[in-house]
């Protein structure tokens, strides 16, 4: 606990430097980061697969969930994806010192809003190593130190990612102490109380796992507790394209909060729909669990179980579908708003007022219109990565990037300007006036 501490001391104190950094010695270090990674693979791979293997056994007795297998799987492939997903931070605008808003207050007196690091972070996950790279990419580029705390069924991959991408960033002049990896148990609930030095919490997981989190620390939590996701097929449906996202959404990767939970048909389509969506879900070994009207619509020689009323406030994480029949949107927006974890729902309809009333009435950090699920992401959204997925109303929504790490400043530039001549029977009057100048110009 003692080492702990201090090392989080040391983190809080080199946020400091970190955050003076100028853009080019963080893209220079960025591209240490993802030069070291494609360097050794091998060593990466090897550790994880030394995970991989744990987990299974672990799997086989019950103690960990098939999903979280899953997600601690690295290949090549996922890799390569970390490599890119540095590259594209690289590519993103240095966020520190942006001015946000320029106001003269009057002659000689300008106040300035500009982005500043937030500081000191902790990120809490489970089982996805490629969380590391994600995040200390955004946190360099940004200015913030972290803390890293995985799950211990991913030790190992976790430390060598830690140790390859450290080392790099140090070589380009990063100071190496802005970094932490947690790797006990014990130290998720000794950061909890580590209020004075961390400024943010970002826990990744199960749902219980964030609403622990939340219930247990003074420090604020940036994330979300459970991803039931959506999607309403309207009559007005084109039913192929239909047919295409519904699939995308719900197998693409199951694993993830952004996967498809729940399938809401209209009553008016739902003979003509589910018959072709069974029989896809069941190519695809898919668990069907349907409310009464639904099972109807299905073909009898495909596999469907009752749905109960707690699948409706079900995160699977799996290859299962929960499936209602409703009679029309707001019905279907009323289902999502009681039902759903405010994550990312979607309507598929070809109607443009039903398409604008979904957006204005389902209170969901995403909205899609025809769109897969899957398609809620930081790196999908332009973002380079993302420090994980907030259903928060303050401070930051959706997939977060780069500008969910940064707060800001204001700084006030005057010439011997006193509030002594603003106030009083003749004061000053203030000109309140929106310039386009910016901070340092």
């Amino acid at each position: 606990m003692f080492q702990l501490i201090s090392d989080i001391k040391k983190a809080k104190s080199a946020t400091l430097v970190l955050a003076a950094l100028g853009a080019e010695t963080k893209n220079s270090a960025l591209k240490a980061m993802a030069k070291a990674l494609d360097e050794n693979r091998k060593k990466i791979l090897e550790a994880n697969a030394n995970d991989v293997s744990n987990a299974e056994k672990m799997a086989e007795k019950g103690k960990l969930s098939d999903s979280l297998v899953k997600r601690l799987k690295v290949n090549d492939e996922k890799i390569s994806g970390m490599i890119d997903g540095i590259k594209d931070v690289i590519k993103l605008e240095d966020p520190v010192g942006e001015t946000i808003s320029t106001l003269k207050l009057d002659e000689g007196l300008v106040l300035y809003q500009i982005k500043c690091p937030i500081g000191m972070l902790g990120v809490i996950f489970e089982s996805r190593p490629d969380v590391v790279p994600q995040i200390m990419s955004l946190c360099l580029k940004s200015g913030n130190g972290v803390a890293f705390k995985g799950g211990s069924e991913a030790s190992n991959s976790n430390r060598v990612l830690f140790d390859v991408l450290t080392e790099a960033a140090a070589s380009a002049g990063v100071p190496k102490e802005a970094f932490v990896l947690m790797e006990t148990r014990e130290d998720i609930n000794h950061i909890l109380g580590m209020h004075e030095y961390i400024d943010l919490l970002i826990p990744r997981g199960s749902n219980e796992f964030v609403k622990y989190i939340q219930n247990n620390t003074k420090i604020p939590v940036l994330g979300h507790s459970a991803g039931i996701c959506h999607i309403y097929v309207d009559d007005e449906a084109d039913i192929d394209l239909a047919l295409a996202v519904t699939l995308d959404s719900k197998i693409q990767y199951p694993a993830v909060c952004n996967a498809l939970e729940t399938l809401l048909v209209n009553s008016k389509i739902a003979d003509k729909f589910l018959p072709r969506m069974a029989k896809l879900f069941k190519e695809n070994n898919v668990e069907i669990r349907a409310d009464k009207r639904a099972k109807n619509s299905i073909p009898k020689d495909i596999s469907v179980v009752d749905a109960k009323e707690e699948d409706w406030d079900e995160e699977y994480n799996d290859l299962i579908i929960s499936i209602a029949v409703i009679d029309g949107l707001e019905e279907a927006i009323d289902f999502i708003n009681k039902h759903g974890s405010h994550h990312t729902d979607a309507i598929i309809t070809t109607n443009k007022d039903k398409q604008f009333e979904f957006v204005r009435s389902v209170d969901s950090a995403d909205v899609f219109i025809n769109a897969s699920t899957r398609f809620s992401d930081g790196f999908r959204y332009g973002k380079g990565a993302e420090v994980g997925i907030s259903t928060n109303k303050i401070h930051s929504r959706g997939p977060v990037g780069m500008e969910g790490l940064m707060i800001y400043k204001y700084v006030l530039i005057g010439d011997g300007q006193a509030v002594k001549d603003y106030v009083g029977k003749d004061a000053k009057k203030f000109k309140h006036q929106k310039m386009d100048q910016k901070y340092g110009q």
